[in-house]
């Protein structure tokens, strides 16, 4: 039987596909009048659980830059459609900050702390 490992970067994997699902349920809990604001949201959490869900299962680097990709759509996508000076405006931008800021943070650890890292100060390779 084979056994599963963790990485230390899967917590923010975690939080990404949380953010997924907040970004999903948005809509509903801010009342968004704009339906393109309901429609980017829905699309853009599930290109996003798609990709945290595949990183928790079998993690490749790809899975992580289409996160942060996702995550500057969800931030730029107010003004690219149109719904600034809403509700939906100011979710969609907390939201795609820290979809980002998880994003990058994690290609960060994944290239500059391999795995040989031992958790006390910088990676020595």
């Amino acid at each position: 039987m084979s056994r599963i490992t963790w990485r230390r970067e899967t917590s923010l994997d975690v939080y990404n596909l949380a953010l997924g699902a907040f970004l999903f349920v948005a809509p509903w809990l801010f009342s968004y009048a704009y339906e393109p604001a309901r429609a980017d949201d829905w699309v853009s959490s599930a290109i996003l659980v798609g990709s945290s869900a595949a990183a928790l299962l079998a993690f490749n680097e790809w899975e992580e830059w289409v996160s942060l990709i996702v995550g500057l759509w969800v931030l730029a996508s107010p003004w690219l459609l149109g719904f600034t000076h809403t509700r939906a405006m100011e979710v969609n931008v907390a939201i795609g900050l820290l979809i980002a800021f998880m994003s990058t943070l994690e290609l960060w650890l994944i290239h500059y702390y391999p795995k040989s890292y031992d958790g006390i100060g910088p990676a020595m390779t």
